[in-house]
């Protein structure tokens, strides 16, 4: 571990009020200096290392400013690719020094600094010749550290309850104290450049939720290192398995709602927030490998019955998002004629838990004797139409319409009537090893990941191969007879 910078002493921790009064004075000087043409950032440091000590666990104002101040103070050269990375990793054990008496959450969230850093120099590196190496190594390394360090934090979740991330007594909030890390031309977008602006968005909906964000900042090292792996040599098929994989064992290992959350966000737009890093083609290689690492594997974690530590509407407005991705990404596959992976993915979530939890909600809020309640389909499309019309007669099963959360195109055929080619009815694979403390070497967790997606892809390619169904065949369930009268609407 990281030793600390900072003796951090063991008494009881003022009240915050008194803090607030010594910090906002302070962070309004700093943002004074910062916005000055030339700065005088150095001699304020010392005016947040007593805040630091006055707590066991410090506010994140006061371990944002000293240390974007410290960092600042310390001039690292910035022409040199290699002199940025060494730059980035002095930043990252600044920060994880002065966050180390913090909770899990704190300590991610104060990364986002260093994070930046790595995207810009790996930008750089991309524009420039792949050829070189050594400095592909030294940020694959940097990477690699960051990584260690969430996966550790994560290892050792907090409680999980919300926090606010800016004491909301400062008057500060994080977009305004973001400037200590930026030059007088940009703001927050520059500082969390790996997501969309309305992931971003969703740190004020939370008024700056410090869970939220550490989930914003986790999401972005790991797009940043998928992206390292698409340059890793291999192309078409091979890396849209690899990518997967990663990804899978990623989502898994971090076991955090927020991180799921933030890709479902990114997913639901038109285009990854990589464009900048990658490809077209390798932008719709990622895509497709995150809609099988979200969609078609069921996590532990996201049980809203494990998951104690969130609110139930916070999970109702996760397992909505979910469901629209679900839809969505049938509606992208069929679009692109991939209909074998589109009827596999209707197929996949009528068995799914989500399915099964969206539908136990309905009913727990529906009386039994309305005939409403009756579900009429399994695929994404189905109850999606069918939550609508339920909103149409008054219910609001997750306390907003759904079209709050995306707007939807329900008049385009349902992926079932494509292709009338027999698929399996359970091709979802459960990937997700429930962790109780157990540590299971990469190695093994790899094999035990490439096994079941070979299983699966196994499940998708052997429907090809079985003709049609047989015309006459004993007619299906009610239930499925259901959602063709609800997807014929």
């Amino acid at each position: 571990m990281v030793p600390s910078l900072i003796e951090f002493t063991t008494s009881s921790n003022p009240p915050n009020s008194e803090l607030q009064i010594k910090l906002s004075p302070s962070i309004q000087t700093v943002v004074d200096e910062i916005h000055k043409e030339n700065p005088k950032l150095s001699p304020l440091i010392q005016q947040f290392y007593q805040p630091m000590q006055a707590r066991v666990d410090p506010p994140l104002e006061s371990i944002w400013v000293y240390t974007a101040l410290t960092f600042r103070s310390r001039n690292h050269p910035k022409g040199d690719i290699l002199d940025r990375i060494a730059a980035a990793k002095d930043l990252f054990q600044l920060l994880s020094s002065c966050s180390a008496p913090c909770g899990s959450s704190k300590s991610v969230a104060l990364l986002a600094p260093v994070v930046r850093l790595a995207h810009d120099v790996v930008l750089d590196l991309f524009k420039r010749d792949l050829g070189l190496k050594k400095v592909m190594k030294e940020v694959k390394n940097l990477v690699g550290v960051i990584l260690g360090f969430i996966n550790v934090c994560c290892s050792g979740r907090d409680s999980g309850q919300e926090e606010p991330l800016i004491d909301s007594s400062s008057g500060w909030s994080f977009s305004g104290l973001s400037c200590v890390w930026l030059d007088r031309d940009e703001n927050v977008r520059n500082l969390l450049p790996l997501v969309s602006e309305e992931v971003i968005g969703g740190l004020t909906e939370r008024y700056g939720d410090v869970s939220y964000l550490a989930g914003v900042v986790i999401a972005e090292v790991f797009l940043l290192r998928l992206c390292l792996n698409c340059k890793a040599g291999t192309s078409g098929e091979v890396l849209e398995t690899e990518l997967r994989t990663w990804a899978v064992g990623s989502i898994t290992g971090f076991q955090n709602v927020y991180v799921f959350e933030v890709l479902l966000r990114m997913l639901l737009e038109k285009t990854l927030p990589v464009t900048s890093l990658l490809s077209s083609e390798d932008e719709v290689l990622l895509r497709k490998a995150l809609y099988d690492a979200i969609i078609l594997v069921e996590y532990s974690f996201l049980n809203p019955e494990k998951a104690i530590h969130i609110s139930a509407e916070h999970m109702k407005m996760i397992a909505m998002r979910r469901l629209i991705l679900a839809h969505e990404a049938v509606e992208y596959f069929r679009e692109h004629g991939d209909q074998r992976r589109s009827i596999s993915f209707t197929t996949a979530f009528s068995s799914s838990q989500l399915y099964s939890q969206v539908v136990k909600w309905v009913r727990s809020q529906i009386p039994v004797e309305d005939s409403l309640v009756k579900s009429k389909g399994t695929s994404p499309k189905a109850l999606i139409k069918w939550l609508l019309n339920l909103e149409r007669r008054g219910f609001l099963v997750f306390g907003d319409s759904i079209l709050k959360y995306h707007s939807l195109d329900m008049s385009k055929p349902p992926a079932s009537k494509l292709d009338s080619n027999e698929v399996d009815e359970d091709p979802i694979f459960y990937i997700d090893k429930k962790r109780r403390g157990e540590h299971t070497d990469d190695g093994e967790v790899n094999e035990y990941i490439s096994a079941a997606f070979l299983a699966a892809a196994n499940t998708m390619t052997s429907a090809e191969k079985r003709g049609k169904k047989r015309k006459g065949e004993s007619s299906e369930s009610e239930e499925e007879s259901s959602l063709s009268d609800e997807d014929s609407e």
